[in-house]
């Protein structure tokens, strides 16, 4: 067959890939035998941000001369050139900023061991939300099931984990799991995992912890420029070993013998991972389409998640002290205003006033105030949560314990009298207050705050004593 004339034939971007078929049925050599010119110019004279590792093109040299090894790609070139299906992708290769509608078609006679196939692509700059969903309606059912449930989810983390177990299921695999990668705080946070029934896999809450981002920050070159990491066999699992031989060994050790990892993203961020171990190879096509199209749903409605726990956050922490802000102790004096009876309960209030912040603002310099601040909120959380603590003014902080008994909060303000001197500077007049029905929490406050202003004038009255004593 005239190959070059089939290139030609063809208006969008095209060449005629040849792919060698190994004695043991797997993949070999890869090669780009020829192309029409629309597809070398993209080689000898690309557009921006679409470089390859070479601009000459020489005729039948192997693909990996002009761009990373990709396993998907060498799939994708196999099941068309040698097992002849006509296979279609829409992908966002990472070394890309923009999106590949990429056909592939069998082409013939074979040669031997060699077999062919021609590789039609378009560019997308912006992702085409209608070629995203050109997939079977089974799994577009599930996925818009997905969607709907995380989108009505009052409780979006633990819908979120039914659906881990939703998309292990639809992989058959023996086990999912969905991770956040937060590279400012250099940390994972699991979001969910599912197991086969018949699973002897380790949870992977085993193994997470500041000791595990490491690792999850090498997954990112790993996959290598592509959009996915899909290794469906031992000879897949190899190339892993050579790109990252260290989690090769941990994989290898925890029983890993096939996996599909997928980055997860929202407004073109990369924030965490997805991926499916130890699923049958004769459906890892099959998986890859499953796992392509839930992880852009899962990515955006995640991302979103996030965004508005962020916004939610900046609104009720104070930014300076990471504890909650006066609006949110507006809002939780009112939820406990709020609660019918039978819903009731003792609280406990603490007013802790610093002494002293306008003397360090004055002498030292905001800088030393915002310190001393800082300090402050770092003593009370040595006693409470940070979500009991609120600051309430400039120097004012208020702490609201529900579920208490008296003589608790009372030891927690005497507590707070030993743990200020912890830190330089910091000395609070404290006041407390007890009521048995949250309801009445209002009360409590203005209690506490009376007290505390009593505190206030006995540590001034001190200082004023000392200060006129004769040395």
């Amino acid at each position: 067959m005239d190959f070059q004339n089939v290139a030609d034939s063809i208006a969008a971007m095209a060449c005629i890939m040849s792919v060698e078929e190994k004695p043991d049925g797997s993949c070999g050599d890869v090669r780009i035998v020829t192309g029409n010119k629309t597809y070398i110019d993209t080689i000898e004279h690309p557009m921006q941000d679409l470089e390859m590792l070479t601009k000459k093109f020489v005729p039948n040299s192997l693909y990996t001369e002009y761009l990373s090894r990709d396993l998907n790609f060498e799939d994708f070139c196999f099941r068309a050139a040698v097992n002849k299906k006509c296979l279609h992708s829409y992908a966002h290769p990472d070394r890309y900023d923009m999106w590949f509608d990429m056909t592939f078609m069998p082409l013939g006679p074979d040669d031997g061991n060699i077999h062919y196939c021609a590789y039609i692509m378009e560019i997308n700059f912006e992702a085409d939300s209608e070629r995203i969903s050109n997939i079977s309606g089974d799994l577009a059912a599930a996925v818009l099931e997905t969607a709907i449930r995380l989108r009505e989810a009052k409780d979006f983390k633990s819908a979120l984990k039914d659906t881990v177990g939703d998309i292990r299921t639809l992989c058959d695999a023996e086990y999912c799991g969905m991770m956040l990668v937060d590279k400012e705080s250099e940390s994972c946070e699991l979001l969910g995992e599912d197991f086969a029934e018949d699973s002897d896999l380790i949870p992977d809450n085993h193994y997470l912890g500041k000791d595990f981002y490491p690792v999850a920050s090498t997954w990112k070159d790993t996959i290598a420029g592509s959009n996915c990491l899909v290794a469906k066999n031992d000879a897949d699992m190899q190339v892993v070993k050579e790109r990252n031989p260290v989690w090769y060994e941990s994989l290898k050790c925890a029983g890993v013998r096939t996996i599909a990892l997928f980055p997860l993203k929202g407004q073109d961020e990369e924030f965490g991972y997805m991926w499916a171990v130890n699923f049958d190879e004769d459906r890892s096509a099959q998986i890859k389409e499953i796992l392509e199209l839930t992880t852009f749903v899962l990515g955006s409605e995640t991302s979103n998640y996030m965004m508005v726990n962020k916004l939610r956050e900046l609104s009720s922490r104070d930014m300076l002290t990471g504890i909650m802000n006066r609006n949110e102790m507006n809002n939780y004096v009112d939820a406990l205003s709020e609660l019918p009876e039978k819903a009731s309960k003792p609280a406990g209030v603490i007013f802790a006033d610093l002494n002293g912040l306008k003397r360090i603002n004055d002498t030292k310099g905001h800088v030393a105030g915002d310190t001393l601040l800082r300090n402050a909120a770092s003593a009370l959380r040595e006693l409470f949560d940070t979500e009991q603590i609120f600051r309430a003014g400039g120097d004012e902080f208020v702490v609201i314990q529900t579920g208490v008994t008296n003589e608790e909060i009372e030891k927690k303000a005497g507590d707070l009298r030993i743990v200020q001197t912890h830190y330089p500077d910091v000395s609070f007049a404290i006041g407390c207050s007890y009521t048995a029905d949250c309801r009445e929490v209002r009360k409590a406050l203005a209690d506490a705050d009376e007290r505390m202003y009593e505190d206030k004038k006995q540590y001034y009255s001190h200082r004023k004593i000392r200060s006129t004593t004769p040395a």
